[in-house]
Parts: C-alpha cells; structure tokens; sequence
C-alpha cells in the first residue's frame, strides 16, 4: 500500500496545474475531496470574530441609549380630520341620479361623479368624487364625513381606495412563497424583517423627528438591524458574523463618503415638496442630516446581499477544495464578486429609476442639456446617493472577501487520502474542484 501511495503523492506535490504554482488543486481539475460540509471555524477564530463585533454591539448599544428620545422631544402627531369630521369605510352603491329608489345598479353601471354609497351600518347616503375617479358599484372606498360643516345631499368626500384585500393577498402570498423556497430561513428572514421596521418605527422616526444627530442614528439603525436579519436569517455562525463585519465595514465607508458628498454637491434634503412641508410640522428636523440618513440606510439591503453572497461563497469554495489555499480562495471568490458587483450597480441605478419614473419624465420636458438634468435639485440627491451606495458596496466585497478567506478553515493537507485507500474506492475524487467550479476568464 505505501509502495502505491508514494509515487501519487509524489506526482501530486510536484506537477504544477499548466506551469502555474501550485495551488491545492491537483492536475486534472479534481481535488480528491469528499465535498462535505466546510468543519466549524476552530475556537480561536470564533473568539477573534466575537471580539470584533464586541465594540459593534457595545456602541450600538450606548447609542440607543443615548440618541432615544424623550416623548416631550417628539412632535405631536397631526390628526388626519379635524373635529366633527370622521374618516368611514363605504361601500359604493351607483351613480347618485339612479339610486332614488336604493336599488343596486348592474356592474356596466361604472360611475364618475358624485355617487351614492352605502354606509357600515346599512344605510345610503351620497359622495362626491373627482370624476377622474371612476368608482365601480359594490367597491369599497374611504370616505370623509363633512355633514357638521355643510347642508349637502352629498355630506362625505371619497379620499381614498381601499387597498386591504390585494394588500393581504400579495402578503399571503409573498410569505408563502418565501417559506416554500427559503423554508425556515424563509421565516426567520420575514421576522428579521419585522425587527427591523419596529427599530424604524420606535427608534429612527421619533430621534430624528426629536432633532438628534442623524449620522449616529443612521449607524444605530443600521448596526442594530443588520445585527437582527444578518442572525436571524442566516443563524449565529461565524460565515455569518463575517458577513456582518463586512457590512459594517461597508456602513462606515458609505457614511463616511456620503458625509464628504453631501456636502460638496450641497445636498440640502429639502428639493421634495414633501421634506419642506416636514421643516413646518417639526422644526427640530435636519433637513440635509436626514438626507444622509436615507443614504446611509438605503445601503442596507444590497450591502447584505453582497456581504453574505461573498462569505458563503468562500465557505462553498473551501468545501469543493479543502486543499486550495487562501489566497486562492479570496482570488476565486473576488471573481464571484466581481460579477456580482457588474449586477448590483446597474440594479441600484434602475430601482430609482423605476420609483421616480414621473419625476425623470418630468425633468426630461424641460428644455436644458443632461448635464443640467442630473445637477438639478431634484436628481442631485438620488445621483449622489446612487453613486455613494456603489461605492461602498464595491469596497464591502473585497473586504468581506478578505476576512472570510482568513476565517475559513485553513486547507487540508490531503483530504482525500482515506477515501482513495479505502477498498473499492477510485484512485482520482469525483467531485469537482475550485478549478471546475469557478472557471477562468480572460
């Protein structure tokens, strides 16, 4: 057996792959591996990682306690109706001219106009409505009473569709879905995602609101709810508390750069109609700081993506070759990332595009050069947040990359040596290797 052996270990630690160094793999393309699971980081890597997050969960933390504010800092929220008037759930009868005698008019019957509706507790009554809306029979729709303030035969405005029902089903149906392709990650993910709408609603509004500093309630929002989906999501391992450092890493560059942008392109946060009217109701609010605090968290999402793409890739690539070493594992994995970084870019530039479609068309109209378009107000602030998040997500890969290739554990001298000796098993693995799993490219 030693005699048979030999020769092979010889010809395995002496042929380099095409003359290039030898780099785990062995001639052939395969890397005599079981293709099992990557074993856990030993305990010392794991103790490194925790006390690199340590100071993350410390600070994030002391800045929840710092930046909370107190109630009386907070704006009285504005009731949507004022008093004698109230907000109902109606039901839309017909055309106002055909209902004399509340009998319900055919579904052909579409309506525009004043209509006729029907309230919750059973009775009619009468609606105005812009006839740009076109109001079908048997709809429901959110009406305001005014019959305190005027003598009309038509004592509610139509305000609103209601929109519960597609609402539930496209949620019933997203959460189905998830849990049928993720399962339990699934689930754990959607929860993650509750957590962190809960760390928007009681924390980042109300502090920001208060006036407090928006760049620490950015990273205390981000910190706290990447720390939230990152383990709920993925489980507490240490691929996944690589991908965490990576994303924060990413964070604090994207703040960083954001803060040096905002400022040289004079980003003032108050272009939108909407963040001026904000200045009125709460006079506390930094304008230009929550500008940057939306650039900060819009980061959040595709620096998870890309984060936590790059450290399972890692982790995958050690298992399909535990002899590889790292720096040919973070190689490998660099050109994973770099696909992904050619995708992400263009998928962050067309989300916006989509979401303020009226807006660019609107800016199109006008009669000035391109160059014009993109410095105005109105798109300098989603240019600028556009190009920030690309730069941090670009810089996040390699970084995570680089910690996931250190934390992985290290190359196995020669994995595959029991199975080959073992009777009836065949001299060269099965399975394919790092060379076949990522091919090179030009």
């Amino acid at each position: 057996m030693t005699t048979e052996l030999e020769p092979r270990r010889a010809r395995h630690a002496a042929a380099p792959r095409d003359g290039s160094p030898d780099d785990g793999l062995p001639p052939g393309g395969h890397a005599h591996s079981h293709g099992g699971p990557v074993p856990p980081a030993p305990w010392r890597t794991r103790l490194v990682l925790a006390l690199l997050v340590l100071p993350a969960l410390v600070a994030t933390a002391f800045g929840l306690w710092t930046l909370w504010p107190s109630p009386a800092d907070v704006p009285e929220r504005i009731p949507v109706v004022v008093e004698g008037s109230e907000l109902v759930v109606v039901t839309v009868v017909g055309p106002l001219e055909e209902t004399a005698d509340e009998s319900w008019p055919t579904m052909e019957d579409a309506t525009a106009g004043d209509v006729a509706i029907r309230l919750p507790d059973g009775g009619t009554s009468g609606m105005q409505a812009d006839p740009r809306f076109e109001l079908e029979p048997g709809e429901r729709v959110t009406a305001l009473y005014i019959g305190d303030f005027a003598d009309t035969v038509t004592p509610y405005v139509f305000m609103d569709h209601q929109r519960d029902v597609p609402f539930g089903v496209l949620a019933a149906v997203y959460a189905l879905v998830v849990l049928l392709v993720a399962r339990w990650r699934g689930l754990a993910a959607i929860a993650g995602l509750a957590v962190a709408f809960a760390v928007f609603v009681g924390f980042t509004f109300p502090a920001l609101l208060a006036g407090e500093s928006a760049m620490g309630v950015a990273l205390v929002t981000s910190s706290a709810v990447m720390l939230a989906v990152l383990y709920l999501a993925h489980g507490l391992t240490a691929r996944t508390t690589v991908a965490l450092l990576g994303t924060l890493a990413g964070l604090a560059l994207t703040a960083g750069i954001g803060t040096w942008a905002t400022g040289a392109a004079h980003i003032t946060g108050a272009s939108d109609e909407l963040a001026q009217n904000l200045t009125i109701i709460a006079p506390s609010v930094d304008l230009r700081g929550i500008a940057l605090c939306g650039l900060v968290l819009a980061g959040m999402g595709v620096l998870n993506d890309v984060t936590i793409t790059q450290a399972s890739a890692v982790w995958e690539l050690r298992s399909l070759a535990p002899t590889a070493p790292r720096r040919v594992l973070f190689a490998r994995a660099m050109r994973i990332g770099r696909d992904h970084i050619a995708s992400t870019v263009y998928t962050i530039a067309f989300a916006y595009v989509g979401a303020a479609l009226p807006l660019l068309l609107t800016v199109w109209l006008l009669d000035q050069t391109p160059l014009m378009t993109i410095t105005s107000g109105e798109i300098a602030e989603e240019v600028v947040r556009t190009l920030v998040g690309s730069i941090g997500l670009v810089l996040a890969i390699p970084i995570t990359t680089a910690i996931a290739a250190v934390t992985v554990p290290g190359p196995d001298p020669d994995p595959g040596l029991d199975a080959r000796t073992a009777p009836g098993s065949s001299t060269m693995g099965t399975n394919p290797s790092l060379e076949d799993a990522v091919q090179d490219r030009p």
